[in-house]
């Protein structure tokens, strides 16, 4: 597979105080993220809230990402759903609109049987000639694909990479490139020669995942220093305190659509103490992203119904 880069940035969706995508914060934060340590974008990920996206508004940011694209930086599109057909449908429309691959999650829920799977990814695959990453996340979707079932789906044309979630199942699989799909698991990835990681915490510390990197002998040191970072990201749903902490930061991201809700004044606070450690923001500094208007109630009610709506990818 052509490389996409070590470090990918799943990107958030900025919304307006509307609960409409802000594209010029979208394309902004693009910008921003290739100049700390991005190689690639993937847009419409789980963490760009691609379950709360119409089609319309899902493909749109796939176009804009590909249209906006900072020079050398690569874009998956995020194009998973628990409905084969519309799965296939989406990487249809964004392998046209010119991504250099997509990605495809586990149907959730749903919980197929490894043959329905195949079955699955044989009809993803078929919708495009750009490579397909797996997503294998089973603590989010009910189902895990085991490293022999990987190996197996690996023989399905298109089929070039997985992003392993499973950190108990973490090993290279012939003709995968294997992308760690939990931060914390990125140094073990870059340790055993994988391609690189799918990680939320470089939309706040890019830099240092960069030094991972480039300075293996302090791999492990700089991974240390930044434990707390992962924790606290994570530490409600996602991408709630990524999305507070590029707030605080002067990132104009806006808010959140429902089910997900604003961080509360308490995370709020640790996302605050966690920047300031690291540097990142002046303790004490006012900020006027330190509270984000709350969008998550003011969700935008098309004229028309909605299409389908995109699942977490």
């Amino acid at each position: 597979m052509t490389s996409l880069g070590t470090i990918l940035t799943p990107i958030v969706t900025p919304f307006d105080a509307q609960g409409r995508v802000n594209e010029e914060a979208f394309v902004a934060l693009m910008q921003h993220l290739a100049r700390h340590g991005t190689d690639g974008f993937v847009v419409c990920a789980t963490g760009g809230e691609a379950s709360t996206l119409t089609d319309e508004e899902h493909l749109g940011l796939i176009e804009l990402a590909v249209a906006e694209r900072p020079p050398g930086m690569t874009i998956v599109g995020g194009t998973g759903s628990n409905n084969t057909e519309h799965a296939a449908h989406l990487t249809q429309r964004a392998t046209e609109a010119g991504v250099d691959a997509t990605m495809s999650v586990t149907p959730y829920y749903n919980r197929p049987s490894p043959l329905g799977l195949r079955r699955h990814y044989e009809a993803v695959a078929a919708a495009t000639d750009k490579p397909v990453l797996l997503y294998n996340i089973p603590h989010r979707t009910g189902i895990n694909i085991s490293p022999a079932q990987l190996a197996e789906l690996a023989r399905i044309e298109h089929i070039e990479g997985v992003k392993q979630a499973n950190p108990q199942e973490l090993q290279l699989i012939e003709g995968l490139d294997l992308y760690a799909g939990d931060d914390g698991s990125f140094a073990r990835v870059l340790d055993l020669g994988g391609a690189g990681g799918i990680l939320t915490a470089s939309h706040i510390v890019g830099d240092e995942m960069r030094r991972m990197v480039d300075e293996p002998e302090h791999r492990h040191e700089i991974d240390a220093s930044l434990r707390d970072v992962y924790e606290t990201l994570f530490m409600t749903a996602s991408p709630t305190c990524t999305k507070a902490a590029l707030n605080l930061l002067g990132h104009n991201v806006g808010g959140l659509r429902l089910p997900l809700v604003e961080a509360t004044e308490e995370e709020l606070a640790v996302v605050r103490a966690m920047l300031e450690r690291h540097g990142l923001l002046q303790a004490g500094a006012p900020s006027d992203a330190s509270a984000p208007t709350d969008t998550s109630a003011a969700i935008r009610a098309p004229s028309a119904a909605p299409s389908t709506q995109a699942p977490p990818a």
